[in-house]
């Protein structure tokens, strides 16, 4: 597994149970400080209503904005890392026969509902007279929850060392340009090889894999503060306006924009 780098550790809250069936936690996060890897007794949805998170499992890191969340199962061991300032809104929730939730980490989009019962939530916890207001808002989190739509960016990572010797050198020099062929020169293998044992170990082909790669190092990047043009050439564009045009396109907004959007 790769290692996110320059980072501070700080403590994974203390807490050996829950008061209650979903319980909302928050913190202000600085830039570049990171909870290690822990897991829960309990479920978790990793939120924040502002800046952007980097959230780390085995296989697989997803970098989540303020229009994003991802659900981690109970015991999935993960680390959550803030790539510029965050306010952080997660919820925990208690296992149920009738959660109907995933069994595996899930990325949904946050509806502009959502955001504003985990924000009235937060408000609201720990005001006994409101207990009867606490479980509608409940309810009716669990309920959008349950409705969020499902979203399928993630970077995943491989297991065997043929493909974590691609992907580590991918990582450290994401402009690198070597080509399906000079890979397998190098490992010993073919690139039809190659080719059909990343799809079958990570689910998607080299080249979509290193695109994933680009965006997802070009947010942490731009969170943190870098110039847009080292960016492009760092990732391996031609062009400042080819990476632009790129991101655009994926993300909705200009690179210029997207940290302050």
């Amino acid at each position: 597994m790769y290692h996110l780098r320059g980072w501070v550790d700080i403590e994974v809250p203390d807490i050996e149970c829950l008061p209650k069936a979903i319980f909302p936690r928050s913190q202000s996060l600085l830039p570049r400080q990171r909870f290690p890897v822990h897991s829960h007794n309990w479920n978790q949805f990793v939120y924040a209503t502002s800046g952007t998170l980097a959230v780390t499992v085995a296989r697989a890191r997803y970098v989540i904005t303020p229009e994003q969340a991802i659900w981690v199962p109970t015991g999935v061991n993960h680390s959550v890392a803030a790539l510029n300032g965050v306010e952080f809104r997660n919820l925990y929730v208690l296992d149920s026969p009738d959660l109907m939730m995933p069994s595996d980490c899930t990325v949904f989009s946050v509806t502009p509902l959502l955001r504003e019962l985990i924000i009235e939530l937060e408000n609201i916890t720990g005001q006994t007279k409101n207990k009867s207001y606490v479980d509608l808002l409940d309810n009716l989190i669990l309920e959008q929850l349950r409705r969020s739509p499902k979203m399928n960016f993630h970077l995943p990572w491989p297991q065997s060392l043929m493909l974590q010797t691609i992907c580590n050198s991918l990582y450290a020099n994401p402009a690198d340009k070597r080509s399906v062929d000079d890979w397998g020169r190098e490992l010993g293998a073919s690139a039809r090889t190659l080719t059909r044992r990343f799809e079958n170990e990570m689910g998607i082909t080299i080249r979509e894999w290193r695109f994933r790669l680009r965006l997802s190092l070009a947010m942490e990047w731009l969170c943190s503060g870098r110039n847009i043009t080292e960016i492009a050439l760092d990732l391996g564009y031609s062009s400042t306006s080819a990476f632009t045009y790129m991101f655009r396109k994926e993300m909705g907004c200009p690179p210029s924009e997207w940290c302050v959007s």
